[in-house]
């Protein structure tokens, strides 16, 4: 979901950029809400489960899109499916171009030896680059200003009407265990927090959100929407947010897109693999103990930990994260 969500800074630019582009995204279902923003956006259900799975399934899903009258083929996740759609798209003479991720400098800023410790290009260029490959030049250095969905009767139910104090959402999990914040150090952070502002937390699947109710229960102005929302709400509540605190995962990605202050804990991946945040300082990356642990990072997406790295984030104090979350906020 978080490289979904990365789309969409690139392509709100696109849209700004060359206005007369008629665009149609290609993705699963449940991430339409993700480009609701994006008004002159076609969302494309692809079904790969049923409809669209296997060769057979892709030659349905090429013979569908052909109705879209489509000229240019971005392929901004470069994996079989989306080869072999592109590949029948080639031999249709349509226009095409697909992300290079960067495989091999990537495999050397994560290895123990001989690392190349260097930053990478983001992502979020990675995809504008796509789009410079089919003719359209894409700058994303300057993105202009949004604004913020009226946040509905359903939404407000639960969160209330906002006051003058700060909204915090928390997003405490990821993928891996390997970039999720020690929960013990967490629940001080949403301690001292909640003194001051009103949180809400973000989650998914039912262990999480037992998690974050049970945090809901045990301190005031907190409050866990996990399971209580659409996604849609979520990223309308979202935009409403005046920072988003979260791991290298998705929900920093749905805060950023919507120009949320997002500040990310960091575990046993790192920023120069080029995940960080859309448009967000380098220092709102807050990361482990380098000296202690000078083979981070580890893995590019987090499912591969160096020997003896399993509790890096341990070396994360919530002083720092509370310190640097107040300093942002004023």
């Amino acid at each position: 979901m978080g490289d979904v969500a990365m789309t969409v800074p690139v392509l709100r630019a696109l849209i700004d950029q060359h206005p007369d582009a008629q665009i149609t995204m290609i993705s699963k279902g449940h991430l339409a809400p993700v480009f609701e923003s994006l008004k002159t956006v076609r969302f494309f259900e692809v079904d790969v489960k049923h409809k669209h799975k296997g060769i057979l399934g892709l030659w349905r899903l090429f013979r569908q899109l052909q109705k879209e009258e489509i000229t240019h083929v971005a392929d901004l996740h470069n994996v079989l499916r989306s080869k072999i759609l592109r590949l029948f798209f080639r031999f249709s003479l349509k226009k095409v171009a697909a992300i290079d991720k960067g495989r091999a400098e990537k495999k050397a800023l994560t290895r123990s030896k001989n690392k190349i410790f260097k930053q990478l290009k983001s992502t979020h260029q990675r995809y504008a680059d796509v789009f410079k490959q089919l003719g359209f030049l894409v700058d994303i250095s300057n993105p202009t200003q949004l604004k913020k969905p009226i946040l509905s009767k359903n939404i407000t139910t639960i969160t209330g009407i906002k006051d003058s104090k700060k909204w915090i959402g928390i997003a405490p999990f990821a993928q891996y265990a390997s970039k999720t914040y020690p929960l013990d150090f967490m629940e001080k952070v949403i301690e001292k927090l909640s003194e001051h502002y009103h949180l809400f937390l973000f989650g998914g699947g039912q262990k999480e959100i037992e998690i974050l109710t049970s945090l809901e229960k045990k301190h005031p102005q907190t409050i866990c929407v996990a399971g209580r929302l659409k996604l849609k709400e979520e990223l309308d509540l979202i935009s409403h947010l005046d920072l988003m605190l979260a791991m290298d995962s998705g929900n920093a990605h749905f805060a950023s897109m919507q120009q949320i202050k997002t500040i990310t804990l960091w575990g046993v991946t790192h920023p120069f693999a080029g995940f960080a945040p859309f448009g967000q300082p380098v220092d709102y990356c807050i990361l482990p103990d380098l000296k202690k642990y000078p083979n981070i990072p580890c893995s590019v997406y987090g499912n591969k930990v160096c020997e003896g790295y399993e509790e890096v984030m341990y070396s994360i104090k919530p002083n720092t994260i509370t310190k640097k979350i107040v300093s942002v906020l004023n």
